[in-house]
């Protein structure tokens, strides 16, 4: 008789989530999909459904029954929305009410009549004309054309109306139309609106949105507040109105992308699936016996396993497989060549990727990231780490708690000390704390040191916070040292203080580990789980003292969020505020929304990106 499986544990999963806007699914214990649901903030979104609170019943027969949940990140909220209706017409949740097919999704319509008419439209794409979209609502469809009405003087009134005028109506007076019903424009003249229309739907809209900030400028200029309010929205609203959309690209695209993360002695392989144009989900792998095997290499042994096991060829193999890694020339000819002829037909495997290709790739290694990372986090794994340490440091008891120390600064200014705090959930994230480092020679790591210590075990006297039962120290004998003072000179006693020293070659996996009782240092082997713990909380006490250090340096010098960002200057802030209307816009768009700004590159605008969205 096979054991009941265990309860889902909210507390530990929602600990791994990001802020990040995404798709979340919901599984029953046979691995059923219960729910699939959109959010702006995946870890507010999920959070509500388990936390305390008036929950109808419906809701609470859903908690109940959950027994996984899988999240997919995405760039923006609305790449979220589509993403969310390709997964519920692909799996029909029970738990989801509204089950929309393609006929959902809203388009602006172009029609093919000698005075052509842009509208909203809903339903099969049947009709003559051109379509643009799908959009990611219906309100933002609607406030497009009435905008569209003030730039581009085109009818959108229906065929009716229009063939029965004989003289020019209201939309005409307030300058929304230029009159075709009653010849008030040339069909030359009508026609070139229209294209600059068309510029506008399919992403050609520099001169325009430069127009508006124009006029938005002039507007503040006068002081007509009103106005220049009125034209900042219009630009907000015409930026969410062109956001690219990573999840609906050309039509009739069928591929696979699939891209590697690995960390701390651990891997997770994404595999995306992409027909026709959209994205019908994706799939976590984490492969066994990963240690000390780089992305490519686990790439490349993936890739045969996934789609050569299957004889029967049940897997589908697709005409072009995307990778987030490169592999050797002579290997993906290898494998084209063999899964060409399962496949009976030519596959491409492709890694050198521009444009829409590279925007898949990107988000399958976010969710490879992403999902490593809440791996490494279960609780679960982060008890068997725990156990491994006991065993590689021959403790008598097993830790419960590790606390490590990094120090971080540039050329000696602005020094940070970080502590991170791990127990056997994994990050202790209340309890993280950095110290500003004061009073010290520049660049003298071990004054540093000695100083965080000494802060944060003097408190620890005074009856604040748990005492460690490991320490663990960034750098070699001399930090080690510094620390060992610190506990003596305060009379704190049975903390064990460990060192996680380079090896000679600073490669991940060769770390050596200085304890401070004097011993030879102790080289675990790459496969180990306790030194895959040890580089998980030392890699995190470092990604939190430099994340301090840039903060405490950009506060003195900046006066906007933008300031700190290396490359954008003065004039590419002002450029980037006027073509949004705003900082809250620009932090709500993606990275190809920010790139299409004049002077903003393609990694300037990924450098904006995670700066206005640090996790």
């Amino acid at each position: 008789m096979s054991a009941s499986p265990s309860p889902f544990d909210s507390k530990a999963f929602l600990k791994t989530l990001t802020a990040r806007p995404g798709v979340y699914r919901m599984y029953d214990v046979a691995g059923e999909t219960l729910y699939v649901g959109k959010a702006r903030n995946l870890k507010k979104r999920v959070s509500s459904y388990f936390a305390r609170g008036d929950h109808g019943a419906k809701t609470q027969a859903l908690v109940a029954q959950i027994q996984h949940i899988e999240v997919t990140v995405t760039h923006t909220e609305g790449e979220a929305l589509l993403l969310e209706n390709n997964l519920i017409k692909a799996l029909q949740p029970r738990y989801n009410i509204l089950l929309r097919d393609d006929k959902g999704y809203p388009y602006i319509h172009l029609s093919d009549d000698e005075f052509p008419r842009l509208s909203f439209y809903r339903g099969k794409r049947g009709g003559r004309g051109r379509y643009f979209g799908p959009y990611p609502s219906s309100n933002a469809v609607r406030e497009s054309l009435n905008l569209m009405q003030k730039l581009f003087p085109v009818r959108q009134c229906d065929n009716t109306f229009y063939s029965n005028r004989s003289r020019a109506c209201l939309q005409y007076q307030i300058k929304r139309c230029s009159g075709p019903c009653v010849g008030l424009v040339t069909r030359e003249r009508y026609l070139e609106q229209v294209r600059h229309a068309v510029m506008f739907l399919e992403g050609k809209n520099s001169e325009v949105i430069d127009e508006l900030a124009r006029r938005m400028e002039a507007a503040a200029a006068e002081l007509d507040f009103e106005a220049a309010a009125l034209y900042r929205d219009q630009i907000a609203n015409l930026r969410r109105v062109q956001e690219r959309q990573y999840i609906s690209g050309n039509a009739g695209a069928d591929c696979d992308v699939i891209a590697v993360a690995s960390a701390a002695g651990a891997a997770c392989v994404q595999v995306f699936f992409i027909r026709g144009g959209h994205n019908l989900g994706n799939k976590t792998f984490y492969p066994r016996n990963a240690a000390g095997a780089d992305p490519a290499e686990l790439l490349g042994a993936f890739l045969p396993q996934y789609y050569l096991t299957d004889a029967g060829g049940e897997r589908p193999i697709p005409p072009e497989i995307l990778l987030g890694q490169a592999l050797e020339e002579d290997e993906v000819g290898a494998l084209a060549e063999v899964l060409g002829a399962q496949a009976g037909r030519r596959v491409t495997l492709s890694s050198r990727l521009r444009g829409e290709r590279a925007r898949w790739v990107e988000m399958a290694l976010n969710n490879a990231q992403h999902a490593l990372a809440a791996h490494l986090a279960s609780k679960a794994n982060q008890l068997g780490r725990f156990e491994a340490l006991q065993e590689a440091l021959h403790l008598e008891a097993m830790p419960q708690r590790i606390e490590c120390f990094d120090i971080s600064h540039t050329m000696g200014e602005r020094t940070v000390a970080s502590c991170v705090v791990f127990d056997w959930e994994g990050p202790v994230k209340s309890d993280y704390r950095r110290y500003n480092i004061a009073d010290i020679t520049p660049g003298d790591d071990y004054a540093a040191m000695h100083q965080a210590l000494t802060r944060r075990f003097r408190r620890l006297q005074e009856g604040e916070g748990k005492a460690p039962d490991i320490l663990l120290i960034d750098g070699g004998a001399g930090q080690v040292r510094q620390a060992h003072d610190v506990l003596e000179e305060l009379a704190v006693a049975g903390i064990l203080v460990v060192g996680v020293a380079k090896g000679p070659t600073r490669k991940a996996g060769l770390e050596q580990l200085v304890l401070s009782g004097g011993e030879a240092p102790t080289i675990l082997p790459p496969e180990s789980p306790a030194l895959h713990l040890i580089q998980q909380v030392r890699d995190e006490a470092h990604r939190f003292a430099i994340t301090g250090h840039r903060q405490r340096r950009a506060k003195a010098r900046r006066t906007s969020s933008l300031e700190d960002i290396p490359g954008l200057g003065p004039k590419r802030r002002q450029q980037l505020l006027r073509q949004f209307g705003g900082l809250q816009e620009v932090a709500r768009a993606g990275v190809e929304d920010l790139a299409k700004v004049h002077g903003i590159s393609r990694q300037l605008a990924q450098r904006i990106y995670d700066a206005l969205h640090p996790e």
